[in-house]
This record gives structure tokens, sequence and C-alpha cells, in this order.
């Protein structure tokens, strides 16, 4: 007959005793305000999507969801905040494609970006649009590539900074087209935007949230979208793919996580929040008229996504050898 020493007997009513308070935590959740950690600086496409959920989730949750900007290192600053955070649903991180090419490109990172999450869901998908300058002799994409192939060494691209979607969605499109192009990276996409309005630079890829209204009134030749079918704001203009680049698809992209380890049922709540915040009228208004293609993914759906976007990056790295500095 097996006999159980104190400690062991102690520990089993110990976790006995604590787990009705757990459970009861749970079903309380939450009673106090939560925090919604974005990784990059106000103002850009992160902070407005944190800022324009997180007022109905809090409002259905009944606390108020405060978002908190932590810019810096790619996003990896404000990540590795909710990677030591409590699994206990207070703390979630709205991050961007950073979030899969930051463990590919930063060395030594505090954190593991593949175990100190737990995956959420995918909330939206960010269009780029291939803008031009109208002052270029072009209105196609094989026209711009043929173009700039004539010009060799003398046109110029700006993003919103290296190792950005925009950056990597023209180093995918000029790679495959076999064109070089002199890379102008800006500290975001409004300065880059105003250079291309002054004929600075010849092009780039911009999200539609910052470059739609350009393309739309024609102060910018939108050349091509990003996504696999056109968007409906922009119903004439080509997607990429269909131009002679079959497959191509480089979007950006927020996801909602929580730290690892977060409950199932705390996981599911916030997954429940977030479909209602994007179903909510007033905010799939204020999407659709920034172009921002709304998801609201299911959780495990969500994890083998981060997965295959994470390997998708690794091989993009290594096709343009790409670099953060």
């Amino acid at each position: 007959m097996h006999t159980l020493s104190r400690r062991t007997l102690a520990g089993l009513l110990l976790g006995a005793a604590a787990a009705p308070s757990a459970a009861r935590a749970q079903a309380n959740f939450p009673t106090r305000s939560l925090r919604m950690i974005a990784p990059y600086a106000p103002g850009g496409g992160v902070d407005t999507s944190a800022r324009l959920l997180a007022m109905p989730m809090g409002a259905a949750m009944g606390q108020t969801v405060i978002v908190e900007n932590r810019p810096g290192a790619g996003g990896s600053i404000g990540a590795a905040e909710v990677a030591r955070a409590a699994p206990d649903g207070y703390t979630v991180l709205l991050d961007a494609l950073g979030h899969v090419l930051n463990p590919v490109l930063q060395k030594n990172l505090p954190f593991d970006y593949s175990t100190a999450f737990t995956p959420i869901t995918q909330l939206l998908i960010w269009p780029q649009i291939f803008l031009c300058s109208p002052r270029l002799p072009v209105r196609t994409l094989p026209e711009f590539i043929a173009y700039a192939k004539s010009k060799p060494g003398e046109l110029s691209y700006g993003s919103s900074g290296n190792a950005t979607a925009a950056h990597l969605a023209a180093s995918l499109l000029f790679s495959r087209a076999e064109v070089t192009l002199e890379h102008v990276p800006y500290r975001g996409g409004t300065p880059a935007l105003q250079d291309l309005l002054a004929g600075n630079v010849a092009c780039l890829f911009g999200t539609v949230a910052s470059s739609l209204q350009f393309a739309k009134e024609g102060t910018l030749r939108p050349l091509a979208v990003t996504t696999t079918s056109r968007l409906a704001a922009l119903p004439n203009v080509p997607t990429v793919a269909e131009q002679g680049f079959p497959g191509f698809e480089l979007n950006e992209w927020n996801g909602l996580y929580a730290p690892a380890g977060l409950p199932v049922a705390l996981r599911d709540r916030w997954y429940n929040l977030a479909k209602a915040a994007l179903a909510d009228s007033n905010v799939a208004a204020r999407l659709e008229g920034l172009g921002a293609i709304p998801v609201g993914s299911e959780p495990a759906a969500f994890a083998a996504f981060v997965v295959e976007q994470r390997t998708k990056m690794q091989a993009l790295v290594t096709q343009t050898g790409i670099e953060i500095g």
C-alpha cells in the first residue's frame, strides 16, 4: 500500500483548493481594466486597429480596454511586454506582420515568438497598393517593369522602413521581375508617400489605410494590389498576380495574441469579443472606409496561419536577402 508524504499531501490539497478559485476568477472575468499592447507608434495601422476595436470589446466586457503603445525594435519591445505578462486574460497583444518576421531577422530576442504567445484570432488584412508617380510614362505593372529595365540604376523606390511589409513586397516583386531599383527606407509610410508625391522616388507599396485616397484621386497612379483578388474599392486595378506574377500575395495583417498558457475559456472569450467587434456596424463601416478586410479566424486556424507565415517569411528573407538594419 502506497503512502503519501506530508509534502505531497499538502501539495495535492493546495492544488485542489486553488482549482475552484481559478475557476471562479475565470467565471467573473474581467473585474478590472484590461491592457491591449500595440507594439508600434500612435497613428499607424496597428494603433488604428487597436483603438477601433478596443472600445466595443471593452463595452461588451463592462471594463475599459486600455491601448498602450510600446514601440521599438520592429514591434519586439511591445511583444516582450506581453510575453512576460501573466496569462490571466488581462493583457493582450495586437501585432502586425512583424510578429512572424522578427524571429527571422532579429537575433538574441529575450523570448521565443513561437512559444511565448497564445494565438487568438487574425483580425484584419490590410492590402497594399503598388503606386507610381503620375509623371512616369507607364499605366500598367508590365509597363513599369519594362521602363525600370530601360533605366538601370536610375530609379528608386520608397518604403515605410526596412523589413516592413512594403519593403518585403517590393523586394519580392523586383526579385521575380529581375529588375533592380534603389531602396529608400523612411520612418513610416507617410513620409514615403510625401516623397513619392514630390517625385523624389519612382514608386512604392503602401497600405490601403495610407494610400487608397491618393489612388482614388489620381494624385498617385495605382498599378497593382497585393491581394489574390481585386479590391472592391479599386475594381479597375489588377492584382500583381494577374499581371505576370502568379501566386504573388503579400499583405499587411493584424492578429490578436495573449501570453502563453492562457486558459482556453479566456482565449475563447477574447475570440468571441473580437468577432463581435469586427461585426459591429460602426467598426465595419470604418474598416470599409479604410480599405481593411475583416477576418476573425478561429484560434486553431490562426495558430496554423502564424506557423505558415513564419515559414514563408523565412523563405522570403532568404530569397531577397533583406536585413533589418
